[in-house]
């Protein structure tokens, strides 16, 4: 059985190259399962100081209202803790990825549940993962200086402990949207 996570940030509904492309990648795939996270369709909330402060407190001192913070949050790591593979779709925006993924990033980046501190630097606890990610851009190649999406979500991947991480531009993917 294949898990798949699907984390979609386009704007776009019709038309989106992105969206396209993560299609083709699942389909490529024939999961067993998929759980689509759209994160424009359903965007996410940005964090604020209550979530900040209750993300610090541990499990068994959090109050009613600190668990009310982080229940999406939870939501949202359990979403990838139950996939074997997740898949992203990423258009760039100004260089950048879009403010709806940058929000999904900072709801599943945990101190204590994602991650944590020693000595030696940042340990990632989501193990065991493969992210696949297509990248849609009109005119930022990927990985080049001005492309400040690709190399900050690799990052944030990495950092929570998935190693296994493979880009495609969505052109790779679906040559005939270039």
């Amino acid at each position: 059985m294949t898990t798949i996570l699907h984390i979609t940030a386009s704007g776009l509904s019709d038309g989106s190259v992105s969206r396209a492309a993560t299609a083709k990648i699942i389909s490529d795939l024939s999961p067993t399962k998929v759980i689509t996270r759209d994160l424009a369709v359903t965007p996410l909330p940005q964090v604020d100081s209550t979530w900040i402060n209750a993300r610090l407190v541990p499990a068994s001192d959090r109050s009613a209202e600190d668990n009310a913070a982080l229940a999406l949050s939870d939501t949202l790591i359990a979403e990838i803790e139950g996939a074997d593979i997740i898949v992203i779709g990423m258009p760039i925006y100004n260089f950048g990825m879009p403010a709806a993924l940058k929000a999904w990033i900072d709801l599943i980046a945990r101190p204590g549940v994602t991650f944590y501190y020693t000595e030696g630097g940042p340990v990632g606890l989501v193990k065991g993962k493969k992210a696949i990610v297509a990248v849609a851009s009109g005119g930022v190649p990927v990985d080049s200086p001005v492309d400040f999406a690709t190399p900050h979500l690799r990052q944030v991947l990495q950092f929570v402990g998935v190693d296994d991480i493979t880009v495609h531009t969505a052109k790779d993917i679906i040559p005939e949207a270039a």
